[in-house]
């Protein structure tokens, strides 16, 4: 860099420094995780039931309970939060309305966990009454993604040529068929990204699901989605806070946080993989 002046060159490297220095942090803490828990990984972890209170067994109803939530909110939260980014983009007046839904998207989505998980308690499991179940979390989830889904979504429709709408409502296509064959496959990339990356934070929150759905101790598989389930957050945190051996119990912290690490990083490859399908597919 010898074209740089003296402070450029300091907050370059500041700059650099800072950014090395967060990528080593959570290499650390992946790299612990990885190396203490692929020790626990087998068969009898994986697919046999937990005994003891979790403290000794498997973790096979853990994993069904968290799949069995990410399920549901992807279910429930993508066609909604599309189907809303595609109206406040495509069809709402853009006047002082439209500007303040969107702020109020943009706020619900600072908003911390736990008031989700008070929400989804006082609307899904007392006032509908839901009760404590699979649909009360993966509704509860939804609802605190959605936000992320909305902005996400919109950004990419934003992102699309306006010329491409103009031009194929000057052939005589409708707005709809405008938006399903000339929007939505070039927005779809980043749309299934955000979407993706919401559903991935929803699968390692604890604190929505400790007052909607979670048990502290369930051996055995749901049989409807009235159901209570066990998940992978809040077993790690069972683990971690209420059992007196720590000891005892810590390889099964290390292993099930480790499959807590592969489910995330699994949607976000999924999410990779999409984007990159997509793009390839869809040019402009």
């Amino acid at each position: 860099m010898p074209n740089l002046h003296f402070k450029e060159l300091r907050g370059f490297w500041l700059l650099r420094l800072f950014t090395y220095a967060v990528v080593a942090v959570i290499a650390y803490i992946i790299l612990d995780i990885v190396i203490r828990g692929a020790g626990v990984l087998s068969a009898e972890f994986l697919f046999g039931y937990p005994r003891r209170s979790g403290a000794e067994g498997g973790i096979f109803p853990v994993i069904i309970g968290t799949l069995y939530l990410v399920i549901g909110t992807v279910a429930i939260a993508l066609p909604l939060g599309m189907a809303g980014a595609v109206y406040l983009t495509e069809y709402a007046t853009q006047g002082r309305l439209n500007t303040l839904i969107r702020v109020a998207i943009s706020t619900l989505a600072g908003i911390p966990s736990i008031v989700f998980g008070l929400f989804g308690l006082g609307l899904f499991v007392i006032f509908l009454g839901f009760g404590a179940s699979i649909l009360s979390g993966a509704l509860t989830l939804a609802c605190m993604i959605l936000p992320t889904i909305i902005v996400a979504s919109e950004e990419s429709l934003k992102a699309v040529p306006r010329s491409l709408r103009e031009a194929s409502l000057a052939l005589g296509a409708t707005q709809w068929q405008t938006i399903w064959r000339n929007v939505l496959p070039y927005a779809m990339p980043g749309m299934l990204t955000g979407s993706i990356l919401g559903v991935g934070r929803a699968a390692g929150e604890t604190a929505p699901i400790l007052l909607t759905v979670a048990a502290f101790f369930l051996p055995r598989l749901p049989n409807s989605i009235f159901d209570q389930v066990m998940a992978l957050p809040y077993h790690l945190y069972i683990l971690a806070t209420q059992l007196p051996d720590v000891d005892k119990v810590r390889p099964m912290q290390y292993g099930t946080a480790l499959v807590l690490l592969i489910l995330v990083l699994g949607l976000n490859l999924v999410a990779i993989f999409l984007r990159m399908h997509f793009r390839k597919k869809y040019r402009w």
